[in-house]
């Protein structure tokens, strides 16, 4: 008890820029121990082998240490350690010993490091093992040209332990320097300096100057090409994909400009894109320098790029100033929501980000009650306790609809000049530091609340952070273009004509609220009107696709089912997936139809969104 309370004395002790510089601050998703020993800089020497689905690697941290320290910790989960040396000078050391820790369900195993006082730098030999959760290896027929196979890493939330030997806390930075050893015929590109030509010996090098936290560490590899579409940006995809890529990407350059009049310069030097597979499960992923994205954007029209402007938004909140700890992912995804909603006001118009703002309020009201219901209201707190849980129960609307409504709030209530002022001044004096909740929050009384008296008991400040539920000041309003959709669907079951409806300029946000109000007793015979006026079962568009397919299933619309089985057979974005499969389950006259159609899918699909329609459908292999 008492070198606990010794701990948290010398915790205290430490200033708060030093504890966002440097210190865990008590990280509960890791084991570092970062007030003793912590990395500075990363050179990783990576061999990646697609046949046994592994990476061989070394790597080489130089590291700083209190005076006196005997050890340094880092996380790992499902790695060999092979090896350990350290030494002063970062030339062959001499074999350190090292224990691994028990197995922990979420936090892996523990690497406890013993130190010399002259070591300046520890040496790890390792390798990941076949099913590194990490590592996602796909076979050739789940890439878009289906000639090579493809390796991606998600390291969001804890997973880069399970690819490197790492102080896996987003509260601690490092730089790095990457050597890796792909096969020929295929490129890689990592979350640093990228190459935009193949290489002829499948030798890459890598740099990243900025200190970044260890989730934001990722690689991929594949037959994909580079096409810029600026000085400073450009798009990596498979050539069947790539100038579709470009061409909807185009407004990146003018992303960019307006993110940087809004907030401050871009400090990555490079703003580039990688298209995925269409087996990625996921929608995006912000990694510093090579944004991960989904290729269900490409639309054909430009009108799904709010994701990227989400991405891009990233590189201010989140991979800039970094939530110290996932109790505190309200910091990188509520600002980045923000964030995102003003980029697309200047480049779209108010009333297009009034559309992002109505949608993020659905989504808000779609998951607070099932979080009532289920058990979890607590959840529904912008400042979290995931202490012995999974870091990724927190990546819920919460974090990104109800902190984005509470900025706005903050918006509404001081002004957008005097708010905007906050965030620049925020995002500069804490550039490539961490922010946890409470000392955001002092730090909003200080620079910005204090300045109006009362304020902060006005908007309710206590209740918006610290309280579970959805204040009812929230500063919702309809959006007036979802008003007129309303209207229209509206109109059309009074008997008006579609013909008549000007949906000539809908955006795809217009034509989903369309499809969502229409009445749950839509019969086969309008749906097939509707088909007939606006080829909703034929269209392109894959968020318009996953609903409308949705809402065929429930209206009993055979007509939809050959193209939704093609979309689900192509596509492999669980967001899509999901709720149509269990749309056709909970249709008892479609479960066969379900299983038919995963029968011939089920091999096009990412391993983690196989796993979960595996459960959903209680498949099991014959």
């Amino acid at each position: 008890m008492r070198r606990i309370l010794i701990y948290i004395v010398l915790l205290l002790l430490f200033s708060c820029e030093e504890r966002s510089q440097r210190l865990s601050g008590g990280d509960p998703h890791s084991y570092a121990v970062a007030d003793v020993a912590w990395i500075k800089h990363m050179n990783l020497d990576m061999e990646v082998d697609f046949e046994e689905e592994q990476i061989k690697g070394k790597v080489i941290y130089e590291i700083e240490k209190k005076e006196g320290a005997s050890e340094i910790w880092l996380d790992t989960k499902g790695l060999t350690i092979e090896g350990v040396q350290i030494s002063s000078d970062g030339r062959q050391g001499q074999p350190s010993p090292f224990e691994l820790g028990s197995e922990d369900q979420f936090l892996g195993k523990s690497l406890k490091i013993q130190l010399e006082a002259n070591t300046r730098f520890i040496h790890i030999d390792y390798k990941t093992n076949p099913g590194a959760e990490a590592l996602q290896f796909l076979p050739k027929e789940l890439t878009a040209d289906k000639k090579a196979p493809f390796l991606l890493t998600q390291s969001q939330a804890i997973l880069a332990r399970s690819w490197v030997p790492i102080q896996d806390s987003p509260a601690l930075r490092f730089t790095y320097k990457a050597k890796v050893k792909v096969p020929k015929g295929l490129m890689a590109v990592m979350s640093a300096s990228n190459p935009q030509s193949l290489s002829e010996n499948g030798a890459y090098e890598f740099r990243m100057e900025q200190p970044i936290p260890g989730y934001l560490l990722a690689l991929a590899v594949g037959d994909f090409s580079f096409k810029p579409l600026g000085d400073n940006v450009g798009v990596y995809a498979e050539a069947s994909v790539l100038d579709a890529a470009a061409e909807e990407f185009s407004e990146l350059p003018e992303m960019i400009r307006i993110a940087e009049e809004l907030y401050g310069s871009y400090e990555w030097d490079r703003y580039d894109v990688i298209v995925l597979p269409p087996s990625f499960p996921f929608g995006g992923m912000e990694n510093p320098r090579i944004t991960f994205v989904t290729p269900t954007v490409l639309a054909g029209d430009k009108s799904l790029v709010s994701l990227l402007a989400h991405e891009l938004a990233h590189s201010w909140s989140g991979n800039l100033v970094t939530n110290a700890s996932w109790n505190d992912f309200w910091l990188n995804e509520g600002f980045t929501t923000y964030f995102e909603n003003r980029i697309m006001e200047e480049l779209k118009g108010k009333d297009y980000a009034e559309m992002l703002a109505h949608l993020s309020y659905q989504s808000l009201s779609d998951e607070y009650p099932m979080m009532v219901s289920t058990g979890f209201e607590l959840d529904s707190r912008l400042a979290l306790d995931l202490n012995r849980r999974n870091p990724d129960d927190g990546m819920t609307s919460i974090a990104y609809d109800k902190g984005f409504f509470f900025l706005k709030l903050l918006e509404e209530s001081v002004g957008r000049k005097a708010f905007d002022s906050f965030l620049r001044k925020y995002f500069s004096d804490f550039a490539f530091k961490t922010m946890d909740t409470d000392t955001f929050v002092g730090l909003l009384k200080e620079r910005l609340l204090d300045n109006y008296p009362d304020l902060a008991e006005k908007i309710r400040l206590q209740e918006w952070i610290y309280e579970p539920g959805i204040p009812d000041n929230i500063p919702f309003k309809p959006s007036e273009r979802f008003v007129k959709v309303e209207e229209a669907v509206n109109s059309w079951i009074a008997g008006v004509q579609l013909d008549s409806l000007k949906t000539e300029n809908w955006t795809t946000h217009e034509w989903l609220h369309f499809i969502r109000t229409l009445p749950t007793s839509i019969s086969p015979e309008q749906m097939a009107q509707l088909d007939a006026a606006f080829s909703l079962s034929k269209s392109n568009n894959s968020e318009i696709q996953a609903l409308w397919y949705k809402r065929a299933i429930e209206a009993d619309y055979e007509a939809a089912y050959p193209y939704m089985e093609k979309f689900l057979v192509e596509v492999g974005r669980r967001k899509f997936l999901l709720p149509l499969y269990r749309s056709m389950i909970e249709q008892d006259r479609e479960t066969e139809l379900a299983r038919e159609i995963y029968a011939e899918a089920r091999s096009n699909y990412h391993p983690i969104s196989v796993g979960s329609v595996d459960q959903l459908l209680k498949w099991t292999e014959n």
